[in-house]
């Protein structure tokens, strides 16, 4: 029965691919799908600028660093099982580095919608990724700021290590303008 089935939906299937691509709606989509990843990349700026260590810095780089802090200010603050999903972690209050970076974005930006403040590659995350990379020296981080948040012998003196490195060279480098 399972076969029958399936050949008799094959004709219908044929028939809506046809219609869709009668209509342009085939077409229309795959080239919505090519330009997406175009249009994210464009949007965060040229990758091969994300590990440039000495971009200009805002002085909202540096009130990003301090919110961060601040939201990351006790134990019983921190979630040190990241997953990059943040919608939880703000559910509880309770924060890993990369949500706690994300959260005080949005606080300093003004804006709580993802898509106006998910610019993950602002010259303040990328400073805390600096000072992460420094901080694991010989480990493999494939996201820095969830894995070194995640490692099991990784303590929220570390993390608030990372943040307070970043925060005085954008504040020196703020300085120095």
């Amino acid at each position: 029965m399972d076969n029958r089935l399936s050949r008799s939906a094959l004709p219908l299937l044929f028939v809506c691919f046809l219609a869709a691509c009668a209509t342009g709606q085939g077409s229309t989509q795959a080239a919505a799908e090519a330009t997406a990843p175009a249009q994210s990349r464009d949007k965060f700026g040229d990758p091969a600028q994300y590990e440039v260590r000495d971009l200009p810095v805002t002085i909202q780089d540096l009130q990003t660093l301090e919110r961060a802090a601040a939201l990351l200010g006790s134990e019983s603050a921190w979630n040190r099982n990241d997953d990059r999903q943040c919608a939880d972690d703000e559910a509880m209050e309770k924060r890993s580095l990369f949500c706690a970076l994300q959260r005080a974005s949005a606080d300093v930006y003004g804006s709580h919608d993802p898509y106006k403040i998910a610019d993950h590659r602002r010259v303040a995350l990328q400073e805390v990724r600096f000072a992460v990379e420094e901080a694991t020296r010989g480990r493999d981080l494939n996201h820095r700021l969830m894995d070194f948040n995640n490692l099991p012998d990784t303590t929220l003196a570390d993390i608030k290590h990372v943040l307070a490195q970043a925060t005085t060279r954008v504040r020196a480098r703020l300085s120095a303008n």
